[in-house]
């Protein structure tokens, strides 16, 4: 059996047993809260792959972007009762973050790694927008990790010379945060809403070795959420299956590790002092009080419907809040297949093999 297999049958022990680990004893403030996920839309047949998702708070309208490396890629947008009401068509460039600003869509071309926007309202034929392109850098250097008995192992990043952006976040003044998983960075495009579509190239704020990973799934910074207060910036190693801490007014801006344990750590997003967490390998979504620890678990993998189509959340990628909901997407992402070798010992290995729909979720949050 294949690591990344045994990874992924033990994803959802291991996030049960940190949960529990986290939380404070059943029938006490602060106790572990269990939420129920439903399914807001079934994608066309010809959507694969949701992985972005932002919304327009206005509309109600929710955006969606696939990340499909075998076909052509879309931006979807749906209404606020989950019907299609336009598709994008991006060809074979996979898409990564999306986020709305100003009557906007931003989105992140991780087949282009460019910086990307169409008009809220766009058609078919609507023009797309290049904004920033993210530049390649040197490889982000080496990190020391400690182990139990004292020792450490040295953890040595090369470079491919792939800039792949991956998730962005706006802060308060409009200013752009980029993650860039490959490269172990962190970008910023300064004000795009006055620059586009003439703007510079995203200027790098920090690269380190903690933004790169050498684990699985393969991608280092990924989800960016900021604070209430924008002292920090929280980003995900999605490979290192943990959540990091930037420091943003401190010009040095100081990394360390926030929480850990969280399997496949994906998108986030901070609301009302939580910060959540999309868990794409434990199937979950949860959220983190402000000492690090699962407050919140939303959602699981309940098997596939009989079109296809995955029950409550199957490698949940990112998600966004609109009038009292939690909107998640199911990438359901086929890690461990080999199409093209079907006698390999890690082909149709995982549930989202068989998935022929794909959907996005949603849940109430919780007060």
């Amino acid at each position: 059996m294949n690591v990344i297999r045994i990874a992924r049958l033990l994803a959802g022990a291991l996030s049960l047993l940190a949960a529990s680990a986290y939380a404070d004893p059943p029938g006490t403030p602060g106790a572990l809260l269990l939420v129920d996920v439903e399914r807001f839309a079934t994608l066309p047949a010809n959507v694969h792959l949701p992985e972005g998702i932002t919304a327009n708070p206005a509309t109600g309208d929710i955006f969606v972007g696939t990340f499909d490396f075998n076909s052509a890629n879309k931006l979807v947008r749906l209404s606020r009762n989950g019907q299609v009401s336009a598709v994008r068509d991006f060809g074979g460039t996979p898409l990564l973050g999306l986020e709305f600003r100003d009557g906007n869509v931003y989105i992140l071309n991780f087949g282009a790694s460019k910086v990307q926007r169409l008009p809220a309202n766009f058609t078919a034929s609507t023009p797309i927008q290049d904004v920033a392109t993210i530049p390649p850098l040197p490889p982000p250097g080496s990190r020391f990790e400690d182990n139990p008995d004292g020792s450490q192992d040295s953890v040595t990043f090369g470079s491919n010379g792939f800039p792949a952006p991956n998730a962005m976040v706006f802060d308060h003044a409009g200013n752009l945060y980029i993650s860039d998983s490959f490269q172990g960075a962190i970008f910023e495009v300064v004000n795009p809403g006055a620059c586009a579509p003439q703007c510079a190239v995203a200027v790098l704020v920090k690269q380190h070795p903690l933004l790169a990973t050498a684990g699985t799934p393969p991608f280092g910074a990924n989800g960016l959420a900021f604070s209430a207060d924008e002292k920090t910036l929280f980003i995900a190693n999605t490979g290192d299956h943990r959540v990091l801490q930037m420091g943003i007014v401190d010009p040095m801006h100081p990394i360390s590790v926030f929480s850990i344990s969280l399997h496949g750590a994906d998108g986030l997003l901070f609301e009302n002092g939580r910060l959540w967490v999309a868990t794409n390998q434990a199937d979950h979504v949860v959220a983190l009080n402000d000492k690090g620890r699962i407050i919140i678990k939303a959602g699981e993998f309940g098997g596939l419907r009989p079109d296809g189509s995955p029950r409550g959340l199957l490698f949940p990628a990112s998600m966004v809040v609109v009038g009292g909901w939690m909107y998640v997407t199911n990438l359901a992402l086929p890690l461990t297949s080999d199409a093209t070798h079907p006698d390999s010992p890690l082909n149709r290995d995982e549930p989202e093999d068989f998935v022929k729909l794909w959907t996005v979720s949603r849940f109430h949050v919780p007060k």
